[in-house]
């Protein structure tokens, strides 16, 4: 996660929050979707942190932009997604004179004019691994591309998946691929689900994010449904201070969520320590289930 408009610690106001606590009553739950979603087990997620962890510490102890570190990471997120399936494609961008990989995955079949497109940061700052901040979005995303791939749900929306680089130095890579974007290809995104910091220690509530300007309900709503039926509190984010921003600033609805901002942001400790195994699982399951529900129907226009 960026810091550029952030503030250490765990304030609620330094991600925007509302001090609301939202709870969404069980009458405004949507139809279930048309396959039960899949759950994942810590021994499904916690390898993909493990890995990353390695990653780093035989590359200086980062994965940050412009390092080798960071194609190794991009590299173990493809391998398995290749393996899996998918159809994979690196898209290159250039920041500070260094030239790295946002890495794109498509599930096949879906719409493809109705595309649900999920990611997260895979580039960490300089000063640290990066394992909860972003490894652990990167992680929940990967696992749950994984299981559509071992489930195959027959989506009604294209799945599209993506992991970006230099979040950290200013939202670079993400803003690199929606400003290449075709304002044709920009309509066909129905929303962007973001994932940033999911397996922070001591996380008390989900942080959701609201995206209002665009009028964004239907993620929103699915996400603080199914925390709600687990009775999971959550609070209200605005978009900013990670790649839903780049999303944003160009009219692309975006929804989310982060587990809050954790005590080794973008220190040496974050790493494998730094993340607590339960509260990543159930980030994973989360964006599991609401994306099996978004996948199953199709919005007008």
């Amino acid at each position: 996660m960026t810091l550029r408009r952030s503030l250490p610690g765990l304030a609620a106001g330094a991600l925007g929050i509302s001090l609301t606590l939202s709870a969404v009553p069980a009458a405004t739950a949507t139809a279930p979707a048309k396959a039960q979603a899949p759950t994942v087990s810590e021994q499904q997620v916690m390898p993909h942190l493990r890995a990353l962890q390695h990653i780093a510490d035989r590359n200086g102890g980062n994965r940050a932009h412009g390092t080798q570190g960071y194609a190794d990471s991009v590299a173990y997120v493809k391998n398995a997604l290749d393996r899996a399936g998918f159809r994979t494609k690196l898209v290159p961008f250039t920041y500070n004179g260094a030239t790295a990989n946002n890495l794109i995955a498509d599930w096949p079949g879906g719409n493809p004019d109705h595309v649900l497109l999920t990611g997260a940061h895979l580039d960490s700052v300089e000063e640290g691994p990066g394992i909860n901040d972003n490894g652990s979005g990167s992680a929940a995303v990967l696992a749950t591309a994984l299981q559509v791939a071992k489930s195959r749900p027959g989506p009604e929306r294209h799945l599209r998946f993506a992991w970006w680089g230099a979040e950290e130095p200013g939202l670079i890579g993400s803003a690199d691929y929606v400003g290449k974007l075709s304002g044709a290809e920009r309509r066909k995104i129905d929303v962007y689900l973001n994932f940033d910091q999911a397996g922070s220690k001591n996380t008390r509530q989900w942080l959701v994010v609201h995206d209002d300007e665009h009028g964004e309900t239907e993620a929103q709503q699915a996400f603080e449904t199914w925390f709600a039926e687990r009775n999971i509190p959550t609070f209200d984010i605005g978009v900013g201070g990670s790649d839903h921003e780049s999303f944003g600033n160009v009219g692309i609805p975006s929804s989310g969520f982060s587990t809050g901002i954790s005590d080794c942001i973008h220190e040496a400790c974050d790493n494998l320590a730094n993340v607590d195994p339960k509260t990543e699982t159930t980030s994973t399951d989360a964006l599991i289930g609401v994306l099996w529900k978004l996948a199953a129907t199709t919005p007008r226009r």
